[in-house]
């Protein structure tokens, strides 16, 4: 193997995509909406409409639908016990549209997790207990990075759910910065990112120093694997 065809799934920046096709992978991006660059390598579909199971050696799904899946959320899906009415919902909102967006998480993630590739990472936060009773028995705890890690400037715990790839090592880990001062206030920046509809396109946005060890690393265990069976 000298390339591995790759699956960027629920990504438009083109961010992790540009990342493994910078090491030469065969690379493809897909969302339902059209990639942010332009690019001729990205296809415009819901990922649970066939394209999983057309031969890929590796599967990296970077923002699936996590807000009602996420322990955070939890509190807009039930009260007390499991799915009982919750105390209150956003406004605008009925519990029913929250139900649905539930399921909707529940089976893009599951779809993507089950597919029939040997090596599979899901970008997602630690998740809810209503969650978890959905997800499949294999499912590991995720491994929790920030982009600090790799050179990012930010904080932002970001969970990566793996199967058949090694967890991230750090790259190029930056020092800190003293809590409350300036800079660790331009370090939580996603954070305090203002409501607005632009909100959750920058929330989700991937890390050029994260996606660029996540190239060379899952993927040259990938290569090495093949190497050395």
């Amino acid at each position: 193997m000298t390339a591995l065809r790759t699956l960027i799934a629920c990504e438009t920046s083109g961010i992790a995509r540009r990342a493994f096709a910078a090491l030469g992978h065969d690379v493809w991006s897909c969302d339902l909406e059209p990639a942010e660059d332009g690019s001729n390598r990205h296809i415009i579909c819901d990922v649970r409409d066939g394209i999983l199971h057309e031969g890929w050696d590796l599967l990296a799904v970077m923002h699936p639908p996590c807000t009602r899946l996420c322990r955070s959320g939890r509190r807009w899906m039930s009260g007390p016990g499991k799915w009982t009415k919750p105390k209150r919902l956003p406004n605008g909102r009925t519990w029913q549209s929250m139900k649905d967006e539930f399921e909707d998480g529940v089976s893009i993630f599951t779809a993507c997790w089950t597919a029939p590739i040997d090596r599979v990472a899901i970008e997602n936060p630690n998740m809810n207990d209503l969650a978890r009773d959905r997800m499949p028995a294999d499912l590991p705890a995720p491994q929790l990075v920030q982009p600090y890690w790799f050179g990012e400037p930010e904080y932002k715990a970001t969970g990566w759910y793996l199967r058949g790839l090694p967890e991230l090592q750090p790259t190029n880990c930056l020092p800190e910065p003293e809590r409350l001062s300036a800079e660790w206030k331009r370090w939580n920046r996603v954070h305090r990112l203002p409501p607005g509809p632009e909100r959750t396109r920058l929330r989700n946005r991937s890390f050029p120093g994260m996606m660029q060890a996540a190239a060379a690393q899952w993927a040259g265990s990938a290569m090495q694997e093949e190497i050395a069976t």
